[in-house]
């Protein structure tokens, strides 16, 4: 009987240190929606060729960082040339959104040029390619694969970098309803993963 006895407290132990375990290890569960799972999420997406990065053979690319944005894509209204009577669309203005690291800090910003900013020493502005590379989102914003704007070279952090892909976008879109006055102006909520990459 006293076999039987300490068995069965050797084995209710044994469950108990692993429930434990169990439990430690589900408090570092990642928020799903938190950066660091959209950053993880980020590598294992299906790009569309139109906004990969080029090959570079024979050592391809390597990323410098990613970033998760959160902000608004800002639009104004516009009258459309030779509406009788006059009507208005909506055109772009600036993006103004806030970048996440896979810790979920807070560590820069991004805005009209367009720009990304870590510090006043860390910055690089972006320019399309021509043509533009892009792939329409799923209602949402176009993907892009973007280039260091010419005449403005990426400083500090970003001296290195040579690609720029905005991916996995959701919202950021015009209305579809059109601007009812010129003066008109909209801001709509966005998210991407920003991802700068160079040649190895």
């Amino acid at each position: 009987m006293k076999t039987i006895s300490l068995k069965s407290g050797l084995i209710a132990t044994i469950v108990c240190a692993a429930i434990v375990i169990s439990c430690k290890k589900n408090d570092k569960v990642t928020d799903p929606n938190s950066p660091e799972a959209h950053i993880a999420a980020s590598e294992t997406l299906v790009i569309p060729a139109s906004v990969q990065l080029p090959a570079n053979s024979p050592n391809g690319n390597e990323t410098v960082a990613t970033f998760y944005a959160v902000g608004i894509q800002k639009y104004k209204a516009q009258e459309v040339a030779g509406s009788s009577p006059v009507t208005y669309q909506w055109v772009f203005v600036a993006p103004q959104a806030d970048l996440y690291d896979a810790t979920n800090k807070k560590v820069g910003t991004h805005s009209a040029g367009p720009d990304w900013q870590l510090s006043p020493a860390d910055s690089m502005f972006g320019q399309a390619f021509n043509p533009a590379r892009t792939a329409p989102g799923d209602n949402a914003i176009d993907w892009l694969l973007l280039m260091p704007k010419q005449g403005k070279a990426p400083t500090g952090f970003f001296a290195e970098v040579t690609y720029i892909q905005r991916l996995a976008t959701k919202g950021g879109k015009a209305p579809t309803t059109p601007p009812a006055t010129a003066t008109d102006v909209v801001e709509v909520p966005y998210t991407a993963i920003y991802k700068f990459s160079k040649p190895k």
